[in-house]
């Protein structure tokens, strides 16, 4: 780890902006992580190297994985309405306009496929505003509907009931229109639990987290793991709030947008599977380089990466579940590299071209869409 990356941790922990991160740059197979500050600041230990965090939209990356290992196995295929399987999202009404009353509605022109889920074009995402602005969004609040807000472990309903209840709502747009943010891979969550026959959990337990190493990577954290899942804060005008959520426990739903707990290391393992282009560490084909490459390359038009600010940043397309740069950034981000940011205080980077990986795990969430200077300062470190 260069100075520079860790004097800019430390100046950040110094200032108070998080209790402690833990910070990971790899090249190639290998790792240099720092650990700085402390766990908590109300009695906490110093930060080890294993800390758990909420990777919060950390985890799209990860469901798209899953979702493109089955279509592999030929249990999916992207180009297949998704009625099959998630009859829920049959026969689609849509919204005329964005502001229109929720039953003001027209037939959707096509089925919502698979590939729409995954490029986040079905239909249904946040909307920033109201529901003075925009009416949908009081059905949206009734239902609690987990992937329209802040992630939390706590709705009181499984994936059958989320699923329901998505169903009763219309479309915001007609698949494959606009760019909509976080609620398709909660969708792709529910679809790979009814593709594969297994919970989502524990599909990606033996497809993903197990075949790549990933030991601490979960929905929740248990007893014997609690003690390195760290504090969680929200920024606020009077400092640091907690907002740590029980992650003791497995959640009823598990998020597919945004549920995970990880580290470092586990995040690495990932990094380390999609720069090898569908290989685990010991050579074993996960997935092959073509899904690879469709993961990791950008597929929305000019009109819906326009249409996706403020949440998807300047100069950056989408390609499935993540982020990819289409152009060097301000904030020192290559041309080609790919990744995603969690919104309760981490990011994540990949450069396929240097073979490099930047990954920064804080406790501070996110006040918008925008990474925090610390992101972007070390993100310079590492790239610029």
């Amino acid at each position: 780890m260069s100075e520079n990356v860790r004097a800019i941790l430390e100046a950040s922990v110094a200032q108070g902006y998080a209790s402690g991160m833990v910070a990971l740059v790899g090249r190639g197979g290998e790792a240099d992580v720092e650990a700085v500050g402390l766990t908590a600041f109300e009695h906490g230990k110093p930060m080890p190297r294993d800390a758990i965090f909420r990777i919060a939209s950390m985890t799209k990356p990860i469901t798209a994985v899953a979702t493109l290992m089955l279509i592999e196995d030929g249990k999916l295929a992207l180009d297949e309405p998704v009625d099959r399987l998630l009859p829920e999202l049959a026969n689609r009404r849509v919204l005329r306009m964005l502001s229109s009353p929720v039953d003001d509605t027209v037939p959707a022109v096509r089925p919502i496929t698979v590939e729409d889920l995954l490029t986040f074009r079905m239909g249904l995402g946040i909307l920033f505003g109201g529901p003075d602005e925009y009416p949908i969004l009081g059905p949206i609040t009734e239902r609690n509907l987990a992937g329209f807000g802040t992630p939390r472990p706590d709705h009181d309903y499984g994936p059958d009931e989320w699923m329901r209840r998505v169903g009763e709502l219309p479309l915001m747009a007609q698949p494959g229109e606009r760019w909509l943010y976080t609620a398709p891979s909660n969708v792709l969550g529910v679809l790979i639990a009814r593709a594969s026959g297994q919970s989502f959990p524990d599909f990606l337990q033996a497809r993903v987290f197990g075949p790549l190493g990933m030991k601490d990577t979960a929905f929740f954290a248990p007893p014997a793991k609690l003690d390195r899942l760290t504090a969680a804060y929200w920024t606020t005008p009077d400092g640091p709030a907690r907002n740590d959520g029980d992650y003791s426990v497995p959640p009823p739903f598990p998020a597919g947008d945004a549920g995970l707990l990880s580290t470092a290391d586990d995040i690495f393992a990932v990094s380390r599977f999609l720069l090898r282009r569908g290989l685990a560490v010991d050579g074993q084909r996960l997935l092959s380089e073509a899904s690879i490459a469709a993961m990791t390359r950008d597929h929305l038009t000019a009109a819906q990466r326009d249409g996706g600010a403020p949440i998807l940043p300047p100069g950056h397309g989408w390609g499935y579940g993540l982020s990819v740069a289409l152009e060097r950034t301000c904030d020192g981000l290559p041309t080609g590299a790919y990744g995603w940011n969690g919104g309760l205080g981490t990011s994540w980077v990949m450069d396929p071209t240097g073979d490099v990986t930047a990954i920064l795990l804080t406790q501070a969430a996110f006040t918008n869409p925008e990474a925090p200077p610390v992101h972007k300062a070390f993100w310079r470190a590492v790239f610029g």
